[in-house]
């Protein structure tokens, strides 16, 4: 009987080591997700996802446990995960690099090649927050899209000779008459990275007679994600 119950409990790996490794996969993958929460700059984003991220490192490690240096369990995984299908689809490709730096992290873990995972998840950490804190691939938000409208006569020379006074490129994306009125679409590029810049031009484009809205939209790749 006390054969039975040693062969059970110690015929895999030594359990110490798999505490090891399943603890290790835990703590980095908490401090992944609170590493994605810090530096996500969308909106809003998934809380699931972030439990997600936790617990996947150590189910990724546990399968490394069980399939280590085993051939049959190797085929019999990919067998399982050919059943299995994951419909979630990912909006962001950066949640998809954290998902792969996740299984990345079980796979080392449940090989036991700690260091190399602990030293690899610091090196790329510094690279997120370098990345976070210099604003890599943001553009400035110097582009909007400025839409004003009103009633005729449209003054197209006034309003032209205005826009270039603030702006250091201006093209008309479009020109609509309807009955009595008129809108007008720019893109344009501020020559002033300052709000105020944008506030006189709205102002000036107010205080004419013949214009009734204005609006100021930032594009859509100018906004923080």
């Amino acid at each position: 009987m006390n054969e039975i119950i040693n062969k059970l409990l110690f015929s895999g790996p030594d359990l110490i080591d798999v505490f090891i490794s399943l603890s290790l996969s835990t703590v980095l993958g908490v401090l992944i997700s609170q590493l994605y929460k810090g530096t996500h700059r969308g909106m809003n984003y998934e809380h699931t996802f972030m439990a997600s991220l936790v617990l996947m490192a150590p189910i990724v490690t546990l399968v490394m446990l069980y399939v280590r240096g085993d051939l049959v369990l190797s085929l019999g995984l990919i067998g399982s995960l050919s059943i299995v299908r994951f419909r979630t689809a990912i909006k962001d490709t950066r949640d998809m690099i954290f998902i792969f730096w996740v299984i990345a992290v079980g796979l080392g873990s449940g090989t036991y090649n700690w260091s190399v995972v602990l030293l690899s998840s610091l090196f790329i950490m510094i690279i997120v927050f370098i990345l976070y804190f210099i604003r890599y691939g943001h553009t400035e938000n110097k582009d909007f899209i400025l839409s004003f409208s009103g009633h005729m006569p449209h003054p197209k020379s006034k309003a032209t000779e205005m826009i270039k006074r603030y702006t250091t490129d201006a093209r008309m994306r479009s020109y609509e008459v309807q009955g009595d009125g008129w809108e007008v679409i720019y893109e344009l590029q501020f020559s002033d990275e300052s709000s105020n810049t944008a506030d006189s031009l709205i102002q000036d484009l107010k205080a004419m007679p013949e214009v009734d809205n204005v609006s100021l939209l930032a594009p859509q790749l100018s906004l923080p994600l």
